[in-house]
């Protein structure tokens, strides 16, 4: 058997896994930071969902402007031998990019929907922001948290377009699931088709079910601690 049969889904499961740490970061800071500030909220917040609804190719056309040789952030990386266009790395900044509006804007809410009570009270007590923060509103907000990292989780997964832009479309390199997907309907192998999208929607709604299973599990933990 093919050595590499087994390399797009590996490699999509490294980009995802990869591309989901840094939007749980970026997304749980920028969603915080957008609901503290009282100016240019909507200036920001329309800056952060951009890439939810710009079609992926023009997400991956920006992401190559920038990253390309000729682009701001493709030279600094050039000046150390660095580049990111045709790699692995640069399928996981596309990922990254397109799935953290979910991960932001699910994150937002759940902090926006939260008791302020809570934060009155612990800066009463004379607690510092930063144990405001993870002690009362990362816990509180846990589930809706939760339910963004698993979107964009998802989101990660079938990322297509950008990736294609950006990284490319090379077998046992950057070819994740939905690229040998689509190499495989341009080679009309019908059986091979079937097996990633087998493979893929599995995936995705596992993932989904394991998300509705932990949103519900969390929010009757939180009821019977209310």
């Amino acid at each position: 058997m093919d050595s590499t049969i087994f390399s797009p889904l590996l490699i999509s499961l490294k980009v995802t896994l990869t591309a989901t740490l840094f939007t749980f970061f970026l997304g749980i800071l920028a969603a915080r930071e957008v609901v503290k500030i009282k100016h240019l909220k909507g200036v920001l917040d329309g800056i952060f969902t951009l890439p939810m609804v710009l079609p992926p190719t023009v997400v991956g056309f920006f992401l190559l402007l920038l990253f390309g040789k000729n682009g701001l952030l493709g030279q600094f990386l050039a000046g150390v031998n660095l580049s990111v266009v045709f790699t692995w790395q640069g399928a996981v900044i596309a990922a990254a990019v397109v799935a953290f509006p979910l991960m932001y804007r699910t994150t937002r809410g759940a902090f926006e929907q939260m008791d302020q009570t809570y934060i009155y009270a612990a800066r009463t007590l004379g607690l510092s922001e930063f144990t405001i923060f993870w002690k009362i509103i990362l816990p509180s907000c846990w589930p809706g948290i939760a339910a963004g990292t698993i979107l964009a989780f998802a989101r990660a997964l079938g990322e297509f377009g950008a990736t294609t832009m950006l990284a490319g479309n090379i077998p046992g390199k950057t070819q994740t699931m939905s690229l040998a997907i689509y190499s495989a309907m341009q080679g009309n192998n019908q059986d091979k088709v079937y097996y990633w999208v087998g493979i893929i929607m599995c995936i995705s709604f596992v993932t989904i079910v394991l998300m509705n299973y932990w949103t519900g599990y969390q929010e009757r933990l939180m009821r019977k601690r209310g």
